[in-house]
């Protein structure tokens, strides 16, 4: 008979030979497992090694000449990351630091004192760019799938967007970080616009000169006509929304407002961006 060497039972305490175990455990990986983590949102936010600010520059040179672009490439990121959204925050780093530039060059030209020229800086970002837009992206989330999404009664047929979905509609609805998304991108003409040739044109388009009024006026007709493109375009490159034109209706509106206010109510008089964060103006301004 052959002799034969039976291996050791493994026992319930996880030692080899039955006997406790004399291996301590690690507590770093204990705390590890059970201490607060950040969310993923922050995480994403503090990662700036791995953000694509060459991206975002080109998105800001192409928003302003050919947005349509710029949107294609999204419609790309979606085929390979299975989302819209594209959780990169450098676009938004890049627009806010240049609102902090914008938002200091006001506050000297126009506040009472440095305290003011803070204020403006922090609410051209928090206020006017970041807020405005995070409402916008909450309005456009709640109203745009439900108003313009499959299956709408009252509105008729199916338009083809800017793209055709290659594997369908596939149940796929509206995701509120894309909606941040087109929010912030639209506001970059705006930001343009309004708070950068509208800062160098103060002194001509502020006077009470009708030349003035209607340069000063067009600014905020191309700048609003402008938002309202980028967000159209933005809505219209997924495929499962339909008549995403209705989304250019207040152009029209506001080609009337132009109309009307050229005979008499100057735009950057009363609607100039410093005007909207609460801070003290210097006197005579």
């Amino acid at each position: 008979m052959n002799p034969q060497i039976s291996l050791p039972r493994a026992h319930s305490n996880g030692h080899p030979l039955g006997g406790p175990s004399s291996l301590p455990s690690d507590p770093r990986a204990h705390s590890a497992s059970s201490g607060p983590r950040l969310p993923r949102i922050i995480k994403r936010a503090l990662k700036f090694p791995s953000m694509d600010f060459e991206l975002a520059v080109w998105e800001m040179t192409s928003l302003l000449i050919r947005p349509k672009s710029v949107f294609r490439t999204i419609y790309y990121h979606k085929q390979t990351k299975n989302t819209w959204h594209r959780p990169d925050p450098s676009f938004t780093y890049l627009l806010s630091f240049f609102l902090v530039l914008t938002g200091v060059a006001w506050g000297l030209a126009y506040a009472q004192n440095v305290g003011g020229v803070i204020k403006v800086a922090f609410g051209f970002v928090l206020g006017h760019f970041l807020a405005g837009s995070l409402a916008v992206a909450t309005i456009a989330y709640f109203l745009v799938g439900r108003l313009l999404g499959p299956g709408v009664p009252g509105l008729p047929g199916r338009r083809r967007g800017l793209f055709t979905s290659i594997n369908g509609d596939g149940g796929e609805q509206l995701e509120f970080g894309y909606c941040f998304d087109v929010a912030i991108r639209a506001f970059l003409p705006v930001w343009v616009l309004l708070y950068v040739v509208q800062f160098f044109l103060m002194p001509i388009i502020a006077k009470e000169y009708w030349l003035g009024l209607f340069v000063g006026n067009s600014l905020y007709l191309v700048a609003g006509g402008y938002y309202a493109v980028i967000t159209f375009l933005g809505y219209n490159a997924l495929p499962f929304l339909q008549h995403t034109e209705l989304l250019l209706a207040p152009v029209p509106i506001m080609a009337i407002l132009w109309f009307i206010s050229l005979f008499g109510f100057n735009m950057p008089r009363h609607l100039a961006p410093i005007l909207w964060v609460g801070t003290i103006l210097r006197p005579g301004v």
